[in-house]
């Protein structure tokens, strides 16, 4: 077997200042790395600016997906560090979207040196409702998602891309966002939403080393305000800032509001 190019398998895009700082922007279930053009432009004239896609979506390369792997967000957290690696990278910047903040904590968390700190977007230790916790989602629906996702797949697109971005006002970023849902391979989609919705990282917090600051959107239907302050209670030293922004993807929304927090964040 041939070893796997990090920087192939994760289309692995680097733009901005040469030898300058390095931030790395990744992105959400449903999304891609194109879901940081707004963004990550901004930051390209002080930075070094990494983007990339996670394994079956964009521009990655979806021969090498094993399920065995990527059943769960620590085979993506292995992919982050090859690709900074690869790139001969170190105290980088992880602004991480929704499920790439548990990914980037977990790849922190393994290998501390690789990051100078976490900039956590909508993050979620976990989707599912317990005991004195609210994920914000029943078992019951996590798995009607699923379900849809699996043998319907262009309806569970509509649906969930309706939830995910929470503007109803402004139809044209949810039919983006179902586009670039539709773009993705169904079968790796389907077991990255599994990956995701039936995840469990509220342990891990505790875990964590390098300087972390958390973005909340005001009203999300992903991650709501109290799974962010939940996050920010059990990352010791973690800086919350409550955005008005609304909706779980900003960086479609509001780019201009998530680029001035992400700035307040390198502070």
């Amino acid at each position: 077997m041939h070893a796997v190019d990090p920087l192939v398998r994760n289309n692995v895009r680097v733009t901005g200042t040469p030898n300058g700082p390095v931030i790395v922007f990744a992105h959400a279930f449903g999304g891609s790395g194109e879901s940081w053009r707004f963004v990550a432009p901004a930051f390209e004239p002080d930075h070094t600016v990494v983007v990339f896609d996670h394994v079956g979506v964009g521009g990655s390369d979806r021969t090498v997906y094993e399920r065995a792997k990527y059943d769960s967000l620590h085979g993506y957290a292995d992919d982050v560090i090859e690709l900074i690696e690869a790139l001969g990278l170190g105290e980088v910047t992880f602004v991480g979207h929704s499920v790439s903040a548990m990914i980037g904590m977990l790849a922190a968390n393994q290998r501390p040196e690789l990051f100078a700190r976490l900039v956590m977007v909508g993050p979620s230790p976990r989707y599912l409702d317990d005991d004195g916790y609210s994920g914000g989602f029943t078992r019951d629906a996590v798995d009607e998602l699923l379900d849809s996702l699996e043998f319907n797949y262009p309806a569970a697109v509509t649906s969930l891309s309706t939830v995910l971005m929470g503007y109803p006002e402004r139809p044209e970023l949810t039919a983006e966002l179902a586009e670039s849902i539709t773009a993705a391979d169904p079968g790796i989609a389907a077991e990255f939403a599994r990956a995701t919705f039936l995840s469990d990282h509220r342990r891990d917090l505790a875990d964590v080393t390098v300087p972390t600051v958390i973005l909340q959107s005001t009203v999300d239907n992903i991650a709501a305000p109290e799974v962010g302050r939940y996050v920010h209670e059990h990352i010791a030293g973690s800086r919350l800032i409550e955005m008005s922004a609304r909706g779980h993807i900003p960086n479609l929304s509001d780019p201009a509001e998530l680029i001035e927090r992400i700035r307040e964040s390198l502070a």
